[in-house]
């Protein structure tokens, strides 16, 4: 590619230039190449739906009444990233930017009703290729067979909590059901795999919870952890949206108007009988003893629901604690997990040569601005939690600040593995700021694309770019969006907008300043930047 300017004078040579880097034409000469010999496992844990809210480490209210100090100590230990975030809010385009280094308009999953483009070379495969024995566990969701595993065991596409269905190379690829808890159940079959591994060769394990994936189902053990605990609301959990578009007002993701009190909240006035099989979403699959269990938590809180006679505003204040307490009790078995692993890896000798790390597929609304779910480009969906553990990189305790994505992992793999990046890679290894706080040779800003409408919780498609301070979103409407919405039985509005944020300033984002005096040169800069990303991905839509 030849070199161009962008809107500030940057020149430009691959994506990774548009991005701001000052050297990326040589960006692989900063990369890592551990010697012969020292290349470190890696054990990447990905959790579904995990807010960084909920994770003591942060800092935020929520973590704090419901700590994790499993997960907390890869941060004490390791690097805290405050500024980690996903190029689509949405599970299995999530996840194929992890597996292929890719955005997701290249690797073919831009919605969960698509699968993935299978023909895309996998991260694991190029492991496999550097010498490393890869492993896949739990939750996959991309609508292919996994590839590059040297072994795999995954769920039916998005798992159940209770007793699973599991297939593998170990299973001739035959589904089998499985009794017990889907978090315990992964952590098990991690650690058979660990057992049974080649030891010749340094291993890559992907390991994928279910959990705190809706509709947040805790362990038996678990169940009513939180009921002496409440959860004080956010700050907005009231907002109206008043400086903001359409997108935010038709947003089907409210905790008091959509959050559904069988599904969700395993509460129902619909039955005058205690029917737990129309409120609990694996009522089916469970066993005597799991729904004896489920009965004797969920039915006084079903009671104690019908009798209350609570107004509109206490019945949404109930529902944000309901919410809170089953979210934050299944997460409770995650931190549990990593700590199972961790304690495996110590009392076998591979903690100091295993590098960890967590990660949630993206970030997860806990009732800022009254919602629960994901999707949209706002900061609580956009940012996840990312916590690594690697002792002779990273200083414990480090927190660091760049902009990174999730089309940075598989890159950092490969540099782990000390082999080489291919070009198709817009990515940069995480491992060129293992080594402090904030660079001035990262990127500076970073692309997001939704396309997933209209679809449960019908958030518009938009996209948009985020820079240190800035964000800029365009909603649009799409053709094949037009197709579609007659089958939700909706009006379609056409749509074509942007909202502008200064971060610094609100950090909430609750005033979009897009066409307000006095922003007109940071909004032709980001819409620059927007259209060269554009013309960079080749994006067919916006």
């Amino acid at each position: 590619m030849q070199t161009r300017k962008d809107s500030t004078g940057t020149a430009l040579c691959s994506l990774a230039a548009l991005a701001g880097l000052t050297h990326s034409c040589t960006q692989k000469e900063a990369q890592v190449v551990p010697a012969e010999g020292t290349r470190p496992n890696i054990i990447y844990i990905m959790s579904d739906d995990h807010a960084y809210q909920a994770i003591s480490a942060y800092g935020d209210p929520v973590g704090k009444l419901a700590p994790t100090p499993n997960i907390d100590r890869l941060a004490n230990e390791g690097m805290r990233f405050q500024r980690s975030f996903v190029e689509n809010s949405i599970s299995s385009p999530s996840r194929a930017c992890l597996i292929t280094g890719l955005y997701s308009s290249h690797h073919g999953q831009r919605m969960l009703d698509e699968g993935i483009d299978s023909t895309r070379t996998f991260v694991s495969e190029l492991m496999q290729q550097a010498g490393y024995q890869t492993a896949m566990i739990g939750k996959w969701h991309l609508k292919t067979t996994p590839k590059g595993f040297d072994y795999y065991h995954t769920f039916d596409d998005q798992g159940t909590y209770w007793n699973p269905v599991f297939r593998g190379n170990t299973t001739n690829n035959e589904w089998r059901r499985e009794e017990g808890y889907a978090t315990r159940l992964v952590t098990q079959h991690t650690k058979e795999f660990l057992d049974n591994r080649d030891k010749s060769k340094p291993f890559f394990v992907l390991m994928h919870h279910k959990a705190p994936h809706r509709a947040w189902l805790p362990d038996t053990t678990y169940l009513g952890m939180y009921d002496q605990t409440t959860f004080a609301l956010p700050p907005t959990f009231y907002d109206d949206y008043s400086d903001r578009g359409e997108a935010a007002h038709r947003q089907e993701m409210h905790i008091v108007k959509d959050m559904r009190l069988g599904l969700d909240l395993k509460v129902d006035t619909l039955y005058d009988d205690l029917q737990m099989d129309k409120l609990i979403t694996d009522w089916y699959r469970m066993n005597d003893d799991q729904k004896e269990a489920y009965i004797r938590y969920y039915g006084p809180r079903r009671e104690a629901f019908r009798s209350a006679n609570m107004t509109p505003e206490e019945l949404g204040v109930w529902k944000y604690q309901a919410y809170l307490r089953d979210y934050l009790a299944t997460i409770h078995s995650v931190d549990e997990s990593v700590g199972e692993i961790y304690d495996y890896l110590k009392a076998n000798n591979l903690l100091d040569n295993t590098i960890i790390i967590y990660d949630s597929d993206q970030g997860f609304y806990m009732g800022e601005h009254g919602w629960f779910d994901k999707r949209f480009m706002y900061e609580v969906s956009l940012r996840t939690p990312l916590l690594i553990r690697y002792p002779k990189s990273i200083p414990a305790g480090t927190v660091n600040t760049d902009l990174v994505q999730n089309i940075d992992f598989a890159p950092t793999f490969l540099a782990l593995a000390g082999a080489e990046q291919p070009e198709y890679m817009k990515g940069l290894p995480l491992t060129r700021v293992f080594d402090g706080p904030k660079h001035d040779d990262w990127r500076k800003s970073i692309y997001y694309h939704y396309y997933d409408y209209p679809a449960w919780h019908m958030v518009r498609r938009h996209d948009g770019v985020r820079t240190d301070r800035y964000k800029l979103i365009h909603f649009y409407r799409s053709d094949v969006e037009a197709a579609l919405t007659p089958r939700f039985g909706i009006a379609d509005t056409p749509v074509d907008y942007y909202e502008l944020y200064d971060l610094q300033n609100d950090p909430d984002e609750l005033h979009s300043i897009y066409g307000k005096p006095g922003t007109e040169k940071i909004t032709a800069e980001l819409m620059q930047l927007l259209k060269d990303y554009r013309m960079e991905l080749e994006q067919d839509e916006y």
